[in-house]
């Protein structure tokens, strides 16, 4: 049986790359980089299926130089690097990872709230660096016990951070494009996004970009929290004004940041949030354990087999062009 023509754009999971490959012809990029605009065009010319990256850009430019596509499919769960509907008008079902990195993504974005208002890091740092002279001199942070946690985007890895925000005894308060219908079930209380600003001692960020939620935080933003607020944003660094947020922590107009994601990306060595003290920082990991990186990238390879072979994806974006 002949087999069909597949381009990966990036590096992926070997159990993953394998089952590919059992129906596949593939043609892998697998340099750290990202691909060359113009080979990624000349592979695509026959490609029946693309396994794109996150720092590939589908688009109608794209589109038009891979007239036989049948499937696109990426590892993550946001896609802002994707048109979905340019993907739509030509018919190509684009397939993304809900669901199987929720709990991993809940567990860095409480790890990094509990590692900022613990100190842990910087105690870490001054242990390693052979400045513990005494246990006085030591890092001071906050109690999360009795604290307000604020919640932008209260969706199922939001809902995770929740329950693990009420077992550490905080309050959750949230606001969402739409207010859930288990809020007594999450423990959680539905607030406006001013009132959330206004409100939280914590501020936890997990909303996707789109060009509505682009900058959504910034200088008028930061002014809205409490002084002692911590800003925790595990979502996409395009949310940011990263400008604002710098000035904001330097200026002592909030306490502290803890970043999973900025804005750009990767942050420069030489960058001036990483001159400040009340930061933390760390390389878009999120998703980054072994489980759920096979698991994605199994779901992936999924809904690519599934688009190869016309079926339904398992999990498609653009549910109007997937197949029935």
């Amino acid at each position: 049986m002949k087999k069909y023509q597949v381009v990966v754009a990036g590096k992926m999971r070997p159990c993953a790359l394998a089952k590919i490959s059992s129906e596949c012809h593939v043609r892998q990029w697998d340099k750290i980089e990202p691909i060359p605009r113009n080979l990624l065009y000349e592979w695509l010319a026959d490609a029946e299926g693309l396994v794109s990256t996150g720092d590939v850009r589908v688009d109608d430019e794209l589109l038009a130089h891979a007239p036989r596509l049948r499937v696109i499919a990426q590892a993550s769960v946001g896609y802002d690097n994707v048109d979905i509907a340019a993907c739509t008008r030509r018919g190509i079902p684009f397939g993304n990872t809900p669901g199987v990195l929720v709990e991993a993504t809940a567990d860095l974005t409480f790890g990094l709230l509990l590692c900022a208002a613990r100190r842990i890091h910087e105690g870490w740092n001054q242990v390693a660096s052979g400045r513990w002279l005494n246990n006085h001199d030591v890092p001071f942070g906050i109690d999360l016990y009795g604290k307000t946690l604020g919640i932008v985007g209260m969706g199922r890895i939001g809902a995770a951070v929740a329950r693990r925000a009420k077992a550490c005894g905080m309050k959750v308060i949230y606001h969402n494009r739409s207010r859930r219908t288990d809020d007594e079930h999450l423990g959680a209380t539905y607030v406006a996004f001013d009132d959330l600003l206004a409100q939280a001692d914590c501020i936890v960020v997990l909303v996707p970009l789109s060009p509505a939620s682009q900058g959504m935080f910034g200088r008028a933003e930061f002014a809205k929290m409490k002084r002692t607020a911590y800003f925790i944003n595990a979502a996409r660094g395009g949310l940011v004004d990263t400008q604002a947020l710098y000035d904001a922590l330097k200026e002592g107009q909030i306490a502290y940041a803890a970043l999973d994601v900025t804005d750009p990306e990767p942050l420069p060595g030489d960058h001036p949030l990483l001159t400040l003290p009340n930061v933390l920082i760390t390389p878009h990991i999120g998703s980054a354990t072994h489980e759920t990186r096979d698991r994605m990238a199994m779901l992936t390879a999924d809904n690519l087999l599934a688009g190869l072979a016309r079926r339904p994806l398992p999990a498609c974006v653009n549910q109007e062009a997937n197949y029935r």
